[in-house]
């Protein structure tokens, strides 16, 4: 979550607007906004959501077996 809190501090800084203008044009609270920019783990997923929406990004998930998958061999044995 902090990784995604800071993208999400840097986007909303170079709109120029504050936590409390971006937290009213979200339609989230304040104190969503600064949990979320400090990576805090007890955040609302669909709130996450909204923020990255209102910033025209979007969460993706890789499950952990997709992401460990080996990469496949080009020459055959």
């Amino acid at each position: 979550m902090k990784k995604i809190g800071k993208e999400i501090q840097q986007l909303r800084k170079r709109s120029g607007l504050t936590q409390v203008e971006f937290s009213k044009r979200v339609g989230v609270g304040l104190r969503f906004i600064r949990d979320l920019e400090q990576g805090k783990r007890s955040v609302r997923l669909d709130k996450v959501n909204q923020v990255l929406e209102f910033l025209g990004h979007h969460l993706e998930l890789v499950s952990d077996h997709e992401s460990r998958k080996p990469a496949k061999s080009k020459s055959s044995l």
